[in-house]
């Protein structure tokens, strides 16, 4: 597929803009888990509290990237339980390792495509399963995502490029 020049649109805490996007996206990382959920092991299996916060930080940076990041785990822990409290920190930090990686990729590069958006997941899941080691001291528990999440990562790389490339056109 084609890469996509990407028009980075730098938003600040100022931005009224800003926190009207990272309620946007934490709002897409709040429902998409609902529906995922309906299946049995949905969330293991797709990730969706990651999905939107590769897009937002992706598009719109890392400021509004570490807000989606960090409000989204925690807004649908108080409101639905998922994620456990247990599994917070591992999950919040891979989503902020995701915004900060998503962010970067995207300023370096300057355009989208599914490679690119390839070498983030890896990149967040090889570090964050490193950290979630260390944070569990469990391996088992910290390799979940590489057992478990395989269609989860491939519908945040290709979910995430038609998405990007559809609001990058805008």
């Amino acid at each position: 597929m084609e890469a996509t020049i990407l028009k980075l649109q730098t938003l600040n805490y100022s931005n009224l803009k800003t926190y009207f996007v990272a309620v946007l996206f934490i709002t897409g990382n709040i429902l998409l888990p609902q529906l995922c959920h309906l299946v049995p092991n949905g969330g293991l299996i797709f990730l969706p509290i990651y999905f939107f916060t590769l897009i937002g930080a992706y598009k719109y940076g890392w400021k509004a990237g570490l807000m989606i990041a960090i409000l989204s785990p925690l807004v649908n822990s108080l409101l639905f339980s998922m994620p456990a409290p247990a599994v917070l920190p591992a999950i919040i930090m891979k989503s902020v390792l995701l915004a900060f990686t998503a962010a970067f990729a995207a300023n370096y590069f300057k355009r989208v495509s599914m490679l690119i958006l390839a070498l983030v997941v890896l990149l967040y899941q090889i570090v964050g399963t490193l950290g979630e080691w260390i944070l569990v001291n469990d391996f088992n528990l910290a390799i979940q995502d590489f057992r478990m999440a395989i269609p989860g990562m491939l519908l945040q790389v290709l979910g995430g490029y038609v998405i990007i490339k559809a609001i990058s056109q805008k």
